[in-house]
């Protein structure tokens, strides 16, 4: 069996209704994945079953969402050796250390690419940084500045599938995934 973590984009269903997370797992749970387990409410799902491309699995996984929620949502998939990789690839240790909320990666369907990287420079600011490893979006983020144009750039649109977990999130799950 192997190990493998899904993001979900957006759990919200429509005005005021948002995935509660214990459907989440009967719905994990309903497409055979074992041990199915949530980390806070914003739709992060750790699970095993048989090694399994993770194109086949995000398109598993998207198809139930759709099939019990009524709505699809975007979800990205890596394997528990991919997710260790991600979280051992922070360019942002220091800051990662010091506030863990602030350092974000936009996790990627499919690389980013180098356009996009350079394009999302320009809206750069003062107190923030941003690097691309391993085909995803590293950000630190501005306590100073609450309105950062960096995260309003960085858009499916602009980068591609997508969704972001700040460095707490990351750690946490890098924790579940285990050794």
């Amino acid at each position: 069996m192997q190990t493998y973590v899904a993001l979900l984009y957006s759990i919200i269903l429509g005005e005021g209704r948002r995935v509660v997370m214990s459907d989440l797992k009967a719905m994990a749970q309903d497409i055979g994945l074992k041990n199915p387990r949530t980390l806070v409410a914003t739709g992060n799902l750790v699970f095993e079953t048989w090694e399994t491309p993770v194109a086949v699995v995000e398109e598993q996984l998207e198809a139930a969402f759709e099939k019990t929620f009524g709505k699809h949502v975007d979800i990205i998939v890596r394997g528990a050796r991919d997710w260790r990789a991600l979280a051992a690839g922070n360019p942002f240790p220091a800051e990662s250390a010091d506030a863990g909320d602030q350092v974000a990666v936009r996790v990627m369907r499919k690389p980013v690419r180098d356009e996009a990287v350079a394009t999302l420079k320009s809206y750069i600011g003062e107190d923030e940084k941003m690097l691309a490893v391993g085909g995803d979006i590293w950000i630190v983020f501005s306590r100073t500045t609450p309105n950062s144009r960096l995260l309003t750039a960085a858009s499916h649109k602009r980068l591609g599938i997508g969704t972001s977990r700040n460095w707490n999130t990351v750690r946490r799950l890098t924790d579940m995934v285990g050794e």
